[in-house]
């Protein structure tokens, strides 16, 4: 696990994060936004969903992009994918309480831009 941040980041650090994030995500025909409007904010960190910028743009289905929503923790900066399979309730319940189960992309990690499983 990386060390922990001295200090909490601030909401503008935690978007920033969430945009590159998405920026290292997105394929070269599909950009990806932010759905600014929509951010949780709980007491660990930022909760983001997003979708496709031609989506947003045009409300045509087609250009819809199945995605799951990813925290921004507040501590370290990591960014912790959430699935797609159930409601983002249950993967916020299960990272409150330590269950959530480890992917080998679960994890990325904005200063090496890298995933891992831990």
């Amino acid at each position: 696990m990386k060390p922990r941040i001295k200090n909490m980041l601030t909401e503008q650090e935690m978007l920033e994060i969430a945009e590159k994030f998405l920026a290292f995500s997105s394929h070269d025909h599909i950009e990806l936004k932010l759905y600014y409007e929509a951010v949780l904010k709980k007491p660990y960190g930022n909760i983001y969903t997003y979708d496709s910028k031609k989506y947003m743009e045009t409300g045509v289905f087609k250009h819809h992009v199945p995605s799951g929503p990813f925290l921004v923790e507040k501590e370290t900066g990591r960014v912790v994918n959430f699935g797609t399979a159930r409601p983002k309730e249950f993967y916020i319940e299960a990272y409150e309480n330590g269950t959530l189960m480890p992917s080998l992309d679960g994890y990325w990690y904005p200063e090496d831009e890298r995933y891992s499983h831990k």
